[in-house]
């Protein structure tokens, strides 16, 4: 199996590159790294948890579409929230994106390296 760095613009948060890939291929996955909410390069730490959801889930998908994929080719995904009075709204928005067919999921509260409300990993599977 093979091992490749999904191309894309490199991760900066706040001026920062990160010293990680946006995503890497292996064989037929797709790994995401955890996306944090953005917005003109800079960590969104305003906004509600179903602004800030969306935000997550449209830099998942440009980063997918990097790799010839889109949000139906996910096959596992893992949430975390700094709030677990959060969950309503977020799996609100996440419905929307994944009405039928949706990936296994996992969901944490946990404190996040950054002052968001949500972060979403992604696993996406696509035979060549």
């Amino acid at each position: 199996m093979t091992k490749k760095k999904v191309l894309g613009d490199p991760i900066i948060i706040d001026g920062r590159k990160l010293s990680l890939s946006r995503a890497v291929k292996a064989g037929d996955y797709i790994f995401c790294t955890g996306q944090v909410p953005m917005k003109d390069g800079k960590v969104m730490i305003t906004g509600t948890i179903e602004e800030q959801t969306v935000a997550v889930i449209q830099d998942i998908e440009k980063t997918l579409s990097l790799a010839d994929c889109t949000l139906n080719d996910i096959v596992k995904s893992m949430v975390w929230l700094s709030n677990k009075n959060d969950f309503p709204g977020f799996n609100e928005v996440y419905s929307r994106y994944f009405q039928s067919d949706p990936p296994a999921r996992s969901a944490v509260v946990n404190e996040l390296l950054v002052d968001v409300k949500v972060e979403i990993e992604v696993i996406a599977y696509k035979p060549e």
